[in-house]
């Protein structure tokens, strides 16, 4: 067994993850020096915002140059198809996150009043800062890593895997901590599956981010709950009514209630129940090797 390559004479899709990383670190490194000297020029964190997508983007297209592959490859077929996935991921992640208030709402966890201090410009700011949110965390959760880990070692795998990672990685947020840090997990352990589903029903990171920007700009500036809990200025204002939190999901947001697990538990069987589309990635052709007869497509 060749622990280099695979039978396609290609690394193997572990050693492209190392590589992947190995890319992402160097980011990190030039992140900080980089947006300090953009904020000596006068720049505002709100032009900032596309800059941690932007760093995760350019260590994809590092290593997709690598294999020789389009940046189209991991999911961004950029066009009329792709933008009209969005739009439906968005109708699903902001219809999805109502039904979820709706029910907090029915069992008397929170009322909601209109917040007099409301405008459209925040929400249009939140929509631009959350869009940038789902960009970053899609391409990183939903990505190069991500398709490796399902070439390598199945679907199942996979997902277990970035459940895990996903819910980990919102460990350090504010209010993370006793029960809500169970039910928290277990939500946002689902959301991974339910976006990495949209993925590969799709093969397409539209449907995910998509989804991913509905939720969190509803959740927050529209309804003003926690966003994994973080506060941002809403069109309305929960209260909450004295419900237990695994019910209400309080200040962390209706991540942390039943009923968030209930619609992604919703959105998932449908999303499984559905075909999906059957249009393919985009692959750059692999060059044969010199010593093989043919050589299969890396996948």
């Amino acid at each position: 067994m060749n622990l280099l390559r695979g039978t396609d004479h290609r690394l193997r899709n572990g050693w492209w993850m190392l590589i992947f990383i190995g890319f992402v670190v160097l980011t990190r490194f030039a992140y900080g020096p980089v947006t300090r000297g953009l904020r000596d020029l006068g720049l505002t964190d709100a032009w900032l915002e596309p800059m941690p997508f932007l760093f995760i983007l350019l260590a994809t297209w590092a290593v997709l140059r690598l294999r020789k592959e389009p940046l189209s490859s991991v999911g961004f077929q950029l066009g009329r198809p792709w933008f009209r996935q969005a739009a439906l991921g968005l109708a699903l992640g902001v219809g999805s996150l109502l039904l979820a208030v709706l029910l907090i709402r029915m069992f008397g966890g929170v009322t909601l009043h209109l917040d007099p201090q409301r405008s459209g410009l925040a929400l249009a700011y939140g929509l631009y800062v959350f869009l940038f949110v789902s960009l970053f965390e899609e391409t990183l959760f939903r990505g190069f890593l991500f398709q490796r880990l399902v070439a390598g070692a199945g679907i199942w795998v996979a997902q277990l895997a970035f459940a895990l990672l996903f819910a980990i990685g919102h460990w350090d947020n504010p209010g993370m901590d006793d029960a809500t840090k169970v039910v928290a997990s277990i939500e946002l352990g689902l959301a991974a599956v339910l976006l990495g589903l949209a993925y590969l029903r799709t093969r397409s990171l539209a449907l995910p981010i998509g989804i991913h920007l509905g939720w969190n700009w509803a959740q927050g500036y529209v309804f003003g709950f926690g966003v994994s809990g973080t506060e941002h200025p809403g069109w309305w204002q929960p209260v909450f009514q004295g419900a237990p939190q695994w019910l209400s999901g309080g200040e962390f947001g209706p991540e942390a209630s039943v009923f968030g697990i209930f619609v992604d538990l919703l959105l998932i069987g449908l999303l499984w129940r559905w075909k999906g589309l059957a249009t393919p990635p985009a692959r750059a052709p692999v060059e044969p090797a010199a010593d093989a007869v043919a050589v299969h497509p890396a996948t």
